[in-house]
């Protein structure tokens, strides 16, 4: 689908939430996010501090990736999205939206996310550190 190489990086603290709930159906994401609540999806993404974005470099500039985090951007970051359509899976785009976000926020800011079981692998063959002491009060809703 995409040229890895002709993907654009940016922060986006705008981002549209039809284009934010595209990418989170498309990624699989879908399945554990609340994609049928617009006005949940808006909050998500207006309460989020970091929103980085990968947009393919043609004219249309389809999104293909988000990053959602909150930060301190002292000294942590929760990603609490990492979102790859599934036809521009495989081509770095997830590696390259970690590699903005650490960027972007710098050497002293750690970054932590709670995987999704399939996702495991990636996060370990990008660098990332497995935690085992991870607790969680789960929603509600």
């Amino acid at each position: 689908m995409a040229d890895p190489s002709r993907v654009l990086y940016a922060s986006e603290p705008r981002l549209d939430v039809a284009e934010f709930r595209r990418v989170l159906v498309d990624s699989g994401l879908g399945e554990t996010r609340p994609i049928d609540d617009e006005a949940r999806l808006k909050t998500m993404l207006d309460r989020a501090n970091l929103v980085l974005t990968a947009r393919l470099d043609r004219p249309d500039r389809q999104l293909v990736g988000v990053a959602r985090g909150v930060t301190d951007f002292s000294w942590v970051c929760y990603i609490s999205e990492l979102a790859v359509s599934a036809s521009a899976q495989g081509l770095g785009i997830g590696k390259g939206l970690m590699d903005e976000a650490r960027r972007q926020l710098g050497p002293s800011v750690a970054i932590s996310l709670i995987s999704m079981p399939d996702a495991v692998g990636f996060y370990e063959r990008i660098g990332m550190t497995r935690m085992a002491d991870v607790f969680w009060f789960s929603r509600k809703r």
